[in-house]
């Protein structure tokens, strides 16, 4: 999926993965003597604990609260909200409509995000190698500079800033954990996906996951939120596209899979790929994880000492002269597409921009024309 590891980081890719695998293999050796030894008292302990729980429950009255809790287990534990909101749906939808919350709440789903080029918008040509680029104000809602604008574009990687966005809006529990399962690295060897490094039965936090997305541009971190959240890619794609229509942008972007996977309905504008930024930029755990220079991801059995994960766009771009500061991004790389990114970053007077360029030669041209517009319109070029 991306290109943005040079050699050395490809040759210590690869001996960290051989090495994973020998622990790996150790590990399956020890384990399995733990479980021969196990294996008969736990036979026992299990019909003990049965026993136990038959005269437990024998004796237990039904409580008023039961059904809730049926309700909360089939809704799952990655969306206790919904679950919450169809216990009580009564008394909140009438409390809603007396207080007039109701068309407020609407009317907020329906908002839609939207910036007007002017007369002083720059149409730029040779000055970038990108061929689709779009350079917002956030704060004047203004187009400063545009090229190619509105026409499609393959998103790669830079899909899973919507993936990121969803999966914030449907998680109640950042601590709350996921157990990476086959199909996921399946899913990851089969599309050639860039990936964090998680491993087939690696249980991890959810916010590990958020950063495992968006740094590494890991696959195995959206589909596990995907998975996490929906149940499976395919329901976490309603999500997504629901999300695009709440944007304003379902005429012009639909999107396949969470990951970036290549797919000739998998697409969007760049204009797009900027509003669904600026919608991110409006959640705070978002702007965290966008933002996130590094990360250390927790322990856990299989990588005891946690992964650190780079986002290499910030990383490459920050000795840059761009006039400002660019706070935070996220790349993206298949052959369809070319290299691509999405930034947002700050000027020295505090001004806002958002920065999208696609299908640049090179990741390094690609980091080359962000820093080039923010440089252009901070004044100082």
């Amino acid at each position: 999926m991306e290109e943005y590891y040079d050699e050395e980081d490809m040759r210590r890719l690869q001996r960290m993965r051989e090495k994973q695998e020998m622990k790996q293999k150790q590990r399956e050796q020890e384990l399995q003597k733990l479980r021969n030894r196990l294996i008969k008292i736990g036979i026992a302990a299990i019909c003990v604990v049965a026993v136990v729980v038959v005269i437990v429950f024998a004796g237990r009255k039904p409580r008023e609260d039961d059904s809730n809790q049926v309700i909360l287990a089939k809704e799952g534990r990655q969306s206790l909200s919904k679950a919450r909101m169809k216990i009580q749906a009564p008394e909140v939808q009438d409390a809603e409509t007396e207080n007039g919350k109701g068309a407020e709440n609407a009317e907020e789903k329906q908002r839609t995000y939207k910036y007007e080029a002017t007369e002083e918008t720059l149409q730029l040509h040779d000055e970038i190698s990108s061929s689709h680029t779009i350079f917002l104000d956030t704060q004047a809602g203004t187009v400063l500079a545009n090229k190619d604008a509105m026409s499609r574009i393959v998103p790669a990687s830079m899909t899973k800033v919507l993936t990121l966005l969803v999966a914030v809006e449907h998680i109640d529990d950042l601590d709350d954990k996921f157990t990476i399962t086959q199909e996921i690295t399946d899913y990851c060897f089969l599309n050639d996906c860039s990936n964090a490094g998680y491993e087939k039965g690696e249980t991890v936090t959810i916010k590990d996951l958020l950063y495992a997305t968006v740094l590494p541009s890991g696959a195995d971190g959206a589909l596990g939120l995907a998975f996490y959240v929906s149940g499976s890619q395919e329901a976490f794609m309603e999500l997504m596209n629901a999300k695009l229509e709440e944007l304003g942008l379902s005429e012009t972007a639909h999107f396949t899979n969470c990951v970036g996977v290549y797919d000739e309905d998998h697409y969007c504008t760049a204009y797009d790929m900027a509003v669904i930024m600026d919608a991110a930029l409006q959640n705070e755990v978002c702007v965290d994880v966008l933002s996130a220079r590094t990360y250390q991801t927790s322990q856990t059995e299989q990588h005891p000492e946690g992964m650190l994960l780079s986002n290499w766009f910030i990383r490459r771009i920050e000795d840059k002269d761009t006039g400002g500061m660019i706070v935070g991004g996220k790349t993206g790389y298949v052959d369809q597409s070319g290299n691509c990114a999405v930034s947002f970053g700050t000027d020295q007077e505090g001004k806002r921009y958002i920065c999208v360029t696609a299908n640049a030669t090179s990741k390094w041209s690609c980091i080359v024309d962000h820093a080039y517009l923010y440089k252009y319109f901070s004044g100082n070029a």
